[in-house]
C-alpha cells in the first residue's frame, strides 16, 4: 500500500492530512527496518523541517489503530514500528542492522493451545517475532 493510500485512510477516518504528518507517513512506509519515533523524526525532518516530535507520535499512534503500521518489540525497547504485514504474518529482525522481513506462520497455533490447555487461558492473539542476522550481516 502506498503512503498516498495511507494518507487517504487517514483522511477518511477524520484525520487532518498536513504536511506534517504527509511526511511522517512516506517515511515509515517506505522503510524496510523498525524505526523508533525519533527516528521517523529526524527522517521525516528532512522532508519538512517544521515537524515537531508531538506530530510523529500522534500520526504513529493512528496509523497503528487503523492497522497499517505494527508496534516491534526489541530486546531494547517497545518503542518501533514498522509497516503491516499482509494477512496473518510474523516479522523477523536482524539483530545488527535493523532490516525486517515478514513471514507467514499459522504453525504458532499448535503452541497457543498447548499454553491455554495448560494455564486455563483463552488466548485471543498474539504476537510472534524471531530476531537473528540477516544475510548481508552474515556475509561481513
Amino acid at each position: 500500500m502506498s503512503a498516498n493510500a495511507w494518507l487517504a485512510q487517514l483522511h477518511e477516518n477524520g484525520y487532518r492530512i498536513t504536511k506534517a504528518r504527509g511526511a511522517v507517513v512516506e517515511t515509515v512506509e517506505k522503510s524496510t527496518h523498525a524505526l523508533t519515533p525519533v527516528e521517523v523524526y529526524d527522517i521525516a525532518r528532512k522532508k519538512y523541517r517544521a515537524l515537531g516530535l508531538v506530530t510523529v507520535y500522534r500520526t504513529l499512534e493512528k496509523l497503528e489503530e487503523l492497522h497499517l503500521i505494527q508496534r516491534v518489540h526489541q530486546p531494547m525497547g517497545c518503542q518501533a514500528f514498522i509497516s503491516a504485514g499482509h494477512g496473518h504474518q510474523h516479522l523477523l529482525l536482524c539483530k545488527n542492522c535493523g532490516q525486517v522481513a515478514f513471514f507467514e506462520g499459522d504453525d504458532v497455533d499448535a503452541l497457543t493451545k498447548v499454553v491455554a490447555k495448560k494455564t486455563g487461558y483463552l488466548i485471543t492473539e498474539h504476537w510472534f517475532q524471531l530476531f537473528g542476522l540477516c544475510a548481508k550481516c552474515r556475509a561481513k
